[in-house]
């Protein structure tokens, strides 16, 4: 099995290519060298996939069974086309990872792999789209349903779809594990969200890269929703943080109405914490009854700290500035309780 890793050097890409490898495969890799080291046992081809010239350089290397896309995340869906019709006679199939923010009824709705989709053009550029007055749609999400869009276009019933809602795990660049890692650790009184009970679902990286490498050795169309179909409770969650740092801290469950008056930003300051209705109601079963696993979100939590307290974050990432209340933001509402 031959198969091409559109980036391939950190968090999810990283842990497709050596789930690849470990299986024997022959992995190529492709991005700009710049987020990390190339893993061993890689064919890594260095460029800039929104330049021609370079697309055509990687399709010499070809060809491949399948494409595995896990860097389309900030791109329009124009450049997304760009590399789906310059590799489209060097691959037979393409697994393209995408989002739950390409439903339009996202964040607000239960939703499953037959949600309707927002609406964009495959050749459109980054203008295209917008955010809502209450946060949905997203022009994330118009943009990322153009990607979709150009990879259907060129590659039609060997297209394949992943649509992750939250991905935790060892490698995690975004920092919402790492966050209440290490709240966790400080101890003390901790600001959590209410209620306790309200179950999550992000997924582990390491589950969501089996899935991608056994989807890549499939035939046929797919659209998967990602997400953990058991799911664990808030309180469950940050119980685990506590017992594997080893804290005493106690959490201080405090209803979203107060947490809102006190201008706590849902998904960022508290990372995970939401209160639209469909956040953590993504029907995950046609990615099950396909194969997808799922670890216990507490193992995850524990793999996470063991990583987390031996490397640390593996790359700047801008978004990594965006989680986590400041201690002097959280004592202030603690104070006033």
């Amino acid at each position: 099995m031959r198969i091409l890793v559109m980036g391939g050097t950190w968090f999810l890409g990283r842990a497709i290519v050596e789930q690849a490898l470990e299986k024997g495969w022959d992995v190529t890799t492709f991005n700009r060298g710049r987020s990390g080291p190339d893993v061993t046992g890689v064919q890594a081809v260095h460029g800039d996939r929104t330049v021609q010239d370079d697309l055509q350089k990687l399709a010499q290397h070809g060809p491949w069974d399948t494409v595995i896309d896990t860097s389309s995340s900030e791109l329009p869906p124009r450049d997304v086309r760009l590399a789906t019709t310059t590799l489209a006679k060097r691959a037979r199939r393409w697994v393209h990872v995408s989002t739950v923010s390409v439903y339009e009824g996202w964040p607000h709705e239960p939703l499953t792999e037959e949600s309707v989709l927002l609406r964009c053009p495959a050749d459109a550029d980054g203008s295209f789209g917008y955010t809502g007055e209450s946060g949905s749609p997203t022009k994330y999400g118009f943009q990322k349903a153009g990607g979709e869009q150009a990879v259907a276009e060129t590659f039609g019933d060997e297209a394949v779809f992943l649509r992750p809602g939250v991905i935790l795990g060892p490698g995690e660049y975004v920092g919402r594990l790492p966050w209440w890692l290490e709240r966790a650790k400080r101890g003390g009184r901790i600001l959590a969200p209410a209620p306790a009970e309200q179950q999550i679902q992000p997924v582990d990286v390491r589950d969501v890269a089996a899935f991608a490498v056994r989807q890549a050795a499939s035939t046929g169309p797919g659209r998967f929703n990602v997400t953990h179909p058991d799911g664990i409770s808030f309180g469950d969650f940050l119980a685990a943080c506590l017992r594997v740092t080893g804290s005493d801290g106690t959490p201080v469950w405090v209803e979203a109405s107060t947490l809102i008056e006190h201008g706590v930003k849902q998904w960022t300051e508290l990372p995970l914490w939401r209160t639209h209705a469909g956040v953590w109601a993504v029907d995950s079963q046609g990615a099950v009854d396909t194969g997808l696993q799922c670890r216990p979100i507490a193992d995850t939590v524990r793999d996470t700290w063991a990583w987390w307290a031996a490397d640390g974050r593996p790359v700047d990432h801008p978004r990594w500035a965006e989680h986590g209340i400041t201690a002097e933001k959280e004592a202030r509402i603690l104070a006033s309780l």
